[in-house]
């Protein structure tokens, strides 16, 4: 029988070590599609994040470096401006990016760095072991919540899209998720849109996922998926927060 599919080059041939349910495994292979697609594989650096995807630079067919907790978009900012005919991205989860990565993505989106920035968003630290993060939503329990985070103890969840749709600089926004076959289809999309604007010299492209850690939420994936759709999406709804496609002069 002749094969439909098959492994994108820009993916190694190896398992990876993610969870039954994770979504990353479904990102990476977006991602690799993405640049057979547009054919920049050799010309990409990956910055790989501490955290439940700190092997990322093994993953993906591509030079990869990977950089001290939450830095990937300073690390990607100084490549970039060096050799500005590569392909960065800096792939993140939550932990990594929205706590002690916040102020390196937020002045990376204000300077509009021509990188692209792919944010897993599955409201927990993972590879640590469940703490609550940034993105926990009110209610949600977690090691360091056993209780649920509580509103006026640990404030109320951050929405990154959002906020960094409002700084002038940057230039593309999107949050999407990856619970169905559509929404796969259209997180490949919001993508490869993103590796599009930096190869055009748009300007700083930014990609939240929403994903499911049945692992640390204590459910099996398809409780996970109705806990993603319930629960995270009214928090934070999919969609486009920000596209200024036009090319910036000297970028």
């Amino acid at each position: 029988m002749k094969p439909v599919t098959k492994r994108p080059e820009s993916l190694v041939d190896i398992p990876t070590h993610y969870c039954p349910g994770c979504g990353h495994s479904v990102v990476h292979r977006l991602v690799a599609e993405v640049m057979d697609e547009l054919d920049i594989r050799k010309r990409t650096i990956c910055i790989a994040p501490v955290g439940c995807a700190v092997f990322a630079d093994k993953y993906f067919n591509c030079d990869a470096i990977q950089g001290p907790h939450g830095r990937g978009p300073a690390i990607a900012t100084g490549i970039k401006r060096s050799k500005p005919d590569t392909i960065v991205f800096s792939y993140q989860g939550d932990g990594d990016l929205a706590s002690i990565g916040m102020a390196e993505i937020v002045h990376a989106a204000a300077r509009g760095e021509n990188i692209t920035v792919i944010f897993i968003n599955n409201t927990i630290y993972g590879m640590t072991g469940g703490q609550m993060a940034p993105t926990t939503l009110v209610g949600q329990v977690a090691t360091t919540a056993p209780k649920g985070r509580n509103e006026k103890l640990q404030g109320n969840p951050i929405n990154v899209s959002e906020m960094l749709s409002q700084l002038k600089s940057a230039k593309y926004i999107e949050r999407v998720s990856v619970d169905t076959p559509q929404n796969v289809m259209n997180a490949k999309k919001a993508i490869k849109k993103a590796f599009q604007n930096q190869i055009d010299g748009v300007g700083f492209s930014f990609v939240e996922v929403l994903s499911i850690c049945p692992t640390n939420w204590g459910v099996e994936p398809l409780k996970a998926l109705e806990f993603l759709r319930e629960k995270m999406m009214p928090q934070y709804p999919l969609g486009v927060f920000k596209d200024e496609g036009k090319k910036q002069e000297g970028k």
